[in-house]
């Protein structure tokens, strides 16, 4: 399993975490739109099946086809730890993350640097 990490530093983390997962879990959730057509996700691919979402404020993991992503979210911080089998999954959900969490926190210029979480 391939790994990589981000700390994104901010004083809304558990908003930030509160979003991801509820935009996660509408695009499980059959026959429910979210406000947008379809489009490309993460370099021009098909959007990823969303297989699992559970989040509390502090904490929540999202399961996908293509691998998942689990989040922290502690004062000042919200940490993320994303899986996949390989390159190309991580490096879409990478995408897929770094793109929401900057279109979610534009006000904050919200960045996300990757690093190897080793695996």
């Amino acid at each position: 399993m391939l790994t990589a990490e981000a700390d994104v530093q901010t004083e809304h983390a558990a908003r930030y975490l509160g979003r991801l997962c509820s935009h996660a879990g509408k695009m499980g959730t059959t026959g429910q739109r979210l406000g947008h057509r379809p489009r490309a996700h993460a370099s021009g691919g098909t959007p990823p099946e969303v297989r699992y979402v559970e989040c509390s404020g502090s904490a929540g993991t999202v399961r996908l086809n293509w691998g998942q992503w689990t989040m922290r979210a502690s004062p000042g911080l919200l940490a993320i730890r994303a899986e996949a089998a390989d390159e190309e999954s991580l490096r879409r959900i990478q995408d897929l993350l770094a793109a929401r969490l900057q279109k979610f926190g534009q006000r904050e210029h919200l960045t996300v640097d990757w690093r190897d979480g080793g695996g």
